[in-house]
């Protein structure tokens, strides 16, 4: 990829916190990620029958060692154990292949052939991993599907493992929770173009991979780009505690609508004592409101239906996979997983609301809001996909809508109108492009500086702008900073009220604590303006509202 600049000193010490802070030690993920390898696809590209690659798993091979300071420490891990490929043994009879999408793909072993589960999202990876799953467990055919919800990377590549006919003849039956068709047309359909652009961005598909580009999307390493297909379910799973056998397998569903998806489900394996859990329990944070576009998710029932998983099979279960990231062995660790996962959604919920009550925006609540040590010190909690603050702002505006109370913002101008504005009251186009390039290129001249005055618009009460061009030399008495190591020699604007000198407020700088200069207090908490005598800059005394402590157990600084 192309030569870019390394890592500012800022981010270069912001990443070395993280390193300090984040428990690095905890390698159980590693353990599990890499449990049960049968074999990897080689090579990891997959290429559709026109020669085009629609998934090219090998470009992220550079995924190796230690984080560049390029890239946040936590993200590389995560994507290190995502980018992970092949076929893997979740326990006698279940197997997954992962890393040939953004979704896994699992197989159930039946009587006669084999059940899958989430066939990706293209027939052509779809089909590479059914092959591969076939190179080392034989040949068996196909004998059932099931989607676990509405989005397209968990059906998408369905007709890359069975046919319509096959599914029309009986052969086949395909499984989905009530209400599949509808959301999955809602959101891929209606909306779909502009989800689709969107989605471009979110996930960073078309940029170069490595340490300065695209290193994954934390829920997988990006979306395959092959041929999209859909077969209608012909079994619909409706309530909690509903059984079907699909070619000799128990299997026992728990409905879970409104979490993840508008239409979802989990379901468990009594005979195997293994759960699946959709994209309910993911090692990742999870989006609330996804940055493509979709409903917003409600995080109060996302976590009611897992403290339902674990009142329902907590007891037996010694295994849950999912349809992202690599399974959870043992059932005290399984337990605590779904257990923290359900907190993770709750606390973000309940905390939201507390101070959205209280009258904080979603942004402001974004920067009021931490994480408790448990979740905070949970790398299956951490934000690789959502992140606590985009979830804030979600749950914000499922319960507000998009308006923050601010009168002001009811009938807000377009930004180009807006940026117009702003240009007409910096005294013009003209007037404001001078201003930049004097500003971008300091005078090193000797010399007085020449002073004009401009206007634009309508005579107003403070009379025309001053438009000074800025020198390095500067009188005691006339001086102000107008740009980087620049100054000007022109008088001070007046006050239209006092004739003396009125420089513009400005925003207080937030106190940073501990060895990096992480924000650890908002300034947007309960503030007044403090006095000041005329003609100094006025000061804001703010009131710190939470602590985070840093690695060295130092925490917010007093006053910030």
């Amino acid at each position: 990829m192309p030569t870019t600049n390394p890592a500012s000193p800022f981010i270069a010490r912001q990443q070395e916190e993280l390193r300090d802070r984040l428990p690095f030690h905890d390698t159980r993920d590693v353990d599990d990620a890499a449990r049960g390898l049968v074999a990897r696809r080689e090579p990891g590209a997959v290429t559709a029958q026109d020669g085009r690659v629609v998934w090219d798993g090998d470009s992220y091979a550079f995924l190796d060692g230690d984080a560049p300071d390029t890239v946040n420490p936590s993200l590389w891990r995560q994507s290190q154990l995502v980018a992970q490929q092949g076929l893997y043994e979740v326990v006698e009879g279940i197997y997954q292949v992962r890393g040939l999408d953004l979704s896994n793909v699992t197989f159930v072993e039946g009587d006669r052939g084999v059940i899958v589960i989430d066939p990706l999202i293209s027939t052509e990876t779809a089909a590479a991993a059914l092959a591969l799953y076939r190179e080392h467990r034989g040949d068996r055919p196909v004998t059932g599907v099931i989607y676990t919800h509405s989005h397209v990377d968990h059906f998408g590549g369905v007709k890359g493992v069975t046919t319509q006919e096959d599914v029309d003849a009986g052969r086949v039956p395909v499984l989905a929770p009530a209400g599949f068709v509808e959301h999955a047309v809602a959101e891929n359909v209606y909306a779909g173009t502009a989800m689709s652009r969107r989605a471009g961005y979110m996930y960073g598909a078309a940029l170069a991979r490595g340490p300065q580009g695209q290193v994954g999307a934390g829920l997988g390493q990006t979306t395959s780009l092959g041929t999209v297909t859909l077969v209608p379910p012909t079994v619909e799973i409706t309530t909690t505690g509903q059984e079907e056998v699909v070619d000799g397998v128990r299997i026992v569903f728990q409905m879970a609508p409104g979490t993840e998806a508008p239409s979802e489900m989990l379901f468990y394996f009594p005979d195997r004592k293994a759960l699946c859990a959709a994209e309910d329990a993911t090692h990742n944070l999870h989006n609330l409101l996804t940055l493509r576009g979709a409903l917003v998710r409600d995080p109060n029932v996302w976590a009611r239906y897992l403290t339902e998983t674990v009142d329902l099979w907590g007891d037996d279960v010694e295994v849950v996979l999912a349809s992202h990231h690599w399974p959870t062995w043992g059932n005290a660790r399984v337990v605590e997983y779904l257990s923290l996962q359900r907190d993770l959604y709750a606390y973000l919920h309940d905390q939201t609301l507390r101070m959205l009550n209280q009258g904080l925006t979603g942004a402001e609540i974004a920067e009021e809001i931490v994480l408790p040590p448990a979740l905070e010190n949970a790398w299956h909690a951490r934000g690789y996909y959502g992140s606590v603050s985009h979830n804030v702002k979600a749950v914000y505006q499922r319960y507000m809508g998009w308006f923050d109370g601010n009168p002001a913002h009811l009938w807000e101008h377009t930004p180009v109108e807006r940026a117009r504005r702003y240009v007409e009251l910096g005294g013009g186009a003209d007037a404001s492009w001078r201003r930049h390039a004097r500003r971008a290129t300091p005078a090193t001249t000797g010399g007085p500086p020449s002073c004009s005055t401009t206007s634009s618009s309508p005579a107003r009460s403070t009379g025309a702008r001053a438009s000074c061009s800025p020198t390095r030399t500067s009188s005691s008495a006339t001086a102000r900073r107008t740009g980087r190591g620049a100054t000007s020699t022109c008088p001070a604007r007046p006050s239209s009220a006092t004739g003396r000198s009125a420089p513009r407020p400005r925003r207080p700088r937030p106190t940073w604590s501990g060895s990096s200069p992480r924000r650890c207090c908002s300034t947007r908490s309960p503030s007044r303006w403090t006095a000041r005598a005329p003609g100094t800059r006025r000061s804001r005394s703010t009131s710190c509202s939470r602590t985070r402590a840093s690695a060295t157990g130092s925490g917010c600084a007093t006053g910030c």
